[in-house]
């Protein structure tokens, strides 16, 4: 069985620690582990489970293998989208790439934002599910409901004898409904048919192509097209960005499940959540005795009942206030009502409207070889913090429009200087002028740390000219 795990969202419910560069599925939001990381971790203990296979955003690729080393998770898959095509196209692909040995594996595809608290129920259900793909199913894990839920789809079991499964737990699938009104979502709960739509699927890489074949064969003769013409790319797998192009955008239920008979659907009680929300993210949390999430330096006096984030060491003191959201950034502040926060999304797309960069990331940057924090900024100025890991170096570069100035506070920076190559360490600076070539690593075994003054007219990111690049970004 191959684990595809899909790491596409953009969770911009969840700004402003969720930014379109930097997504919810890569933040700690349920625990010290990231939500990648906490999927991974289900996995652990699943019989004949291999190396799972990670689709995700190209922009997102070194931060899902930092991750994955992180985890000591080695010889993983990591399948790049050139471009958001929902669902259907990236299983497909990942169908198609776990085929290319020859092989026909069982596809566990999981998304990777999700939280699942109860990890013995979970693979208690894979289990069941697993023995109905083995049939040719196509499993779907309905999510059995707890209340009355109008921001979810559902799936209607097929109760009738006539058509029962052979594998215990395990339903047709009657029907795929929409996000339902309260009332008709009362009404679902309540004759105890439908389950919550969980995006969760099991079944063999053929018996899904099969299908796809069946029903929507312009996506897989697109995705066939990408995956034959992908690239490898140091450790990623790069489809062929114009076939890719050529997939219609449409989602696994829309192009297969609702229409095969093949569809069966196991339930599952395992305390799923999407995490849509902030106020979802305030469901699944521990809660103090007064009803509120408290992360990081928070003060609470007569509060009840609200999600309290400081991300940045700042106290956050909340007085008298009941159902709010207050989640403080190093460079944004969240104030909403709990009852509200499905408008977030609003937020970010008039950010995104103002060409604002607080709605793609933060104002600490990642990188493979480490990350910068941009501290101060002004007229023809800019200062950053720069952390460079162990043994990572920066791409042999020059800049048309800005000098730099380097102090290193810790560590050890081997920085090539036009034609001169010197070892910097803690309280030593150099400065870089316009147009020279240069190039900074870090030769020691602990991070390196310094602070970069920029100076020009102008000092945006696309002023670099990259000459060498390990990683592949030259």
């Amino acid at each position: 069985m191959l684990p595809i795990i899909l790491s596409g969202g953009s969770g911009s419910r969840l700004w402003p620690l969720s930014r379109s560069l930097f997504p919810k599925q890569f933040l700690p939001l349920a625990s010290d582990r990231t939500m990648l990381q906490e999927t991974l971790a289900r996995l652990e203990g699943i019989a004949n489970c291999g190396k799972p296979l990670i689709v995700c955003n190209e922009d997102h690729r070194f931060i899902v293998a930092e991750q994955l080393r992180q985890h000591d998770v080695k010889d993983a898959t990591i399948l790049l989208e050139p471009l958001a095509r929902n669902t259907a196209p990236a299983i497909a692909v990942a169908a198609l790439q776990a085929m290319q040995r020859g092989e026909d594996p069982l596809l566990l595809v999981l998304a990777a934002d999700h939280v699942i608290p109860d990890v013995e129920a979970f693979q208690a259900a894979v289990a069941v599910a697993r023995e109905a793909a083995q049939t040719g199913s196509l499993v779907t894990f309905g999510i059995v409901p707890t209340s009355a839920e109008t921001g979810y789809g559902y799936i209607q079991k097929d109760m009738s004898e006539e058509r029962n499964t052979r594998t215990a737990n395990t339903f047709p699938v009657a029907r795929f409904v929409e996000k339902p009104d309260l009332a008709t979502a009362h009404a679902y709960v309540e004759s105890g048919e439908y389950l919550w739509n969980s995006g969760m699927f099991l079944f063999r890489a053929s018996s899904l192509l099969a299908e796809l074949e069946k029903f929507v064969p312009e996506i897989l003769t697109a995705c066939r097209a990408a995956v034959m013409g992908a690239s490898r790319d140091m450790d990623f797998i790069r489809l062929d960005k114009a076939a890719f192009a050529e997939s219609p955008e449409d989602s696994i239920d829309y192009a297969v499940m609702e229409k095969t008979d093949k569809a069966v659907v196991v339930p599952l009680s395992a305390g799923w959540s999407d995490v849509g929300s902030w106020s979802a993210l305030w469901e699944v949390a521990d809660k103090n005795l007064d009803g509120n999430v408290e992360k990081g330096d928070v003060l609470t006096v007569n509060s009840h009942n609200c999600y309290l984030h400081s991300a940045d060491g700042r106290v956050v003191a909340a007085v008298g206030v009941e159902d709010l959201i207050v989640v403080d950034t190093d460079d944004a502040v969240l104030v909403a009502h709990k009852d509200r926060v499905q408008d977030v999304k609003k937020v970010v797309e008039q950010l995104k409207a103002d060409n604002r960069p607080e709605a793609n990331q933060h104002r600490v940057v990642y990188r493979p070889w480490g990350c910068y924090d941009s501290i101060d900024s002004g007229e023809r100025y800019q200062v950053k913090r720069i952390t460079v890991n162990p043994g990572a170096k920066l791409s042999v570069q020059m800049h048309h429009h800005r000098a730099e100035h380097w102090v290193v506070v810790s560590g050890t920076a081997r920085v090539l200087n036009g034609d001169k190559e010197v070892l910097l360490t803690e309280n030593q600076s150099i400065y870089i002028p316009v147009g020279v070539v240069h190039a900074l690593e870090n030769p020691g075994k602990i991070p390196l740390e310094l602070i970069e003054v920029q100076s020009g007219a102008y000092l945006g990111e696309d002023d670099i000219v990259r000459f060498e690049d390990r990683y592949g970004r030259a």
